[in-house]
């Protein structure tokens, strides 16, 4: 049975948060880990070079980490939750290893075909981190491969980047985001950039 609005956060969720806080809303395939055709088995997570520093230095800003991934393999039955849960469990200890602790992690397993307020480029998985986790939009950014992290975040008035790991260079084309990067290091240095510029 699919759990409560196709979202999970992560046991180490922030708790009595009064100062809401910027985030970094995160791809998870293509972006922080290497593309794999409907991922399953946690022996094959395999992080992407750069994700571990660029994740560093965003923690170091100050930035809270959540990804937001679309795995419609749920209901195409090539996965189950339980799987994509073991998947997860995975990249977090893989994360953690290296100093990097993810605040939360949320998923649609909705099809393309429907009509779903929770699959990528829709907001509603954006809008149930931020109420959950206590953050704010303004000064937040979305990063991924694909043309739906970028329209997500520009839903919401997000900074967006499009990283050129994954599908990234082959959507290059198609979007407009705040800027290309080549992998999540390169969009790290590029957010610290703007970020020193405002303080």
């Amino acid at each position: 049975m699919l759990k409560g609005d196709y979202a999970r956060r992560c046991e180490r969720k922030s708790r009595g948060i009064t100062v809401k806080q910027r985030a970094i809303f995160l791809d998870r395939d293509g972006t922080i880990i290497k593309e794999k055709h409907y991922l399953r088995d946690y022996s094959d997570v395999e992080l992407i070079e750069g994700a571990i520093k660029g994740l560093k230095l965003l923690k170091k800003m100050g930035f809270k980490l959540v990804i937001i991934t679309n795995q419609s393999g749920i209901k195409r039955g090539l996965i189950t939750e339980d799987e994509l849960e073991m998947v997860h469990r995975k990249l977090e200890e893989l994360l953690l290893k290296k100093g990097v602790a993810i605040d939360g992690i949320y998923f649609s397993p909705d099809l393309p075909i429907e009509i779903s307020r929770t699959r990528k480029p829709q907001t509603g998985l954006l809008k149930k981190a931020k109420e959950e986790l206590g953050l704010k939009f303004r000064g937040s950014y979305s990063i991924g491969d694909k043309k739906e992290d970028i329209e997500m975040g520009k839903k919401k008035g997000l900074k967006t980047i499009l990283v050129l790991t994954g599908y990234g260079r082959e959507n290059s084309g198609e979007i407009k985001p705040d800027f290309v990067a080549e992998n999540l290091l390169d969009a790290a240095l590029w957010i610290r950039k703007n970020f020193l510029k405002k303080t």
